[in-house]
């Protein structure tokens, strides 16, 4: 929230507004951007320079390594990874409901907290809760078919 908040300034000169949902858009693409590659930095950095570096030695050209030996090694990590920036969207989506932006976090804002109507309140809370947790469940899965270990 604070980062939305934050780039308030710089919404305003791009989008022309600070509030609704184009400057919700804005916001969030560059809040996911920055978590998505910072994730993916993470993953192709864990992988081990050794199987780079025997790949190289065998005769494989760079191009080869990466389709070969980078895309193979980090898939499965690289899933999880997006499974869990597609949670953190799921959030974010839920939080700039509170700068008009719409969503199930503004219906459970205003439909329900705001009117004291917590079987709305309880209702949103669990449709997000399920779309997580199916979210959770097709990422485990797939990494797990992805993965050699």
């Amino acid at each position: 929230m604070i980062f939305v908040v934050a780039l308030g300034p710089i919404t305003r000169e791009v989008v022309g507004k600070t509030l609704g949902i184009e400057a919700a858009i804005f916001a969030m693409s560059l809040m996911a951007i920055f978590a998505c590659s910072r994730l993916v930095e993470q993953n192709l950095v864990s992988i081990d320079p050794g199987v780079i570096e025997a790949a190289r030695a065998m005769g494989a050209s760079r191009i080869r390594v990466i389709f070969t030996v980078i895309i193979p090694e980090a898939l499965g990590p690289l899933i999880l990874a997006y499974t869990f920036l597609f949670i953190g969207i799921m959030d974010m989506s839920a939080m700039v409901g509170t700068i008009g932006a719409g969503g199930i976090g503004d219906f459970a804002l205003r439909h329900g907290y705001q009117r004291l109507n917590w079987e709305i309140t309880i209702a949103a809370l669990i449709a997000i809760v399920i779309v997580v947790q199916l979210a959770q469940f097709l990422g485990n899965w797939l990494a797990r078919r992805v993965m050699r270990r």
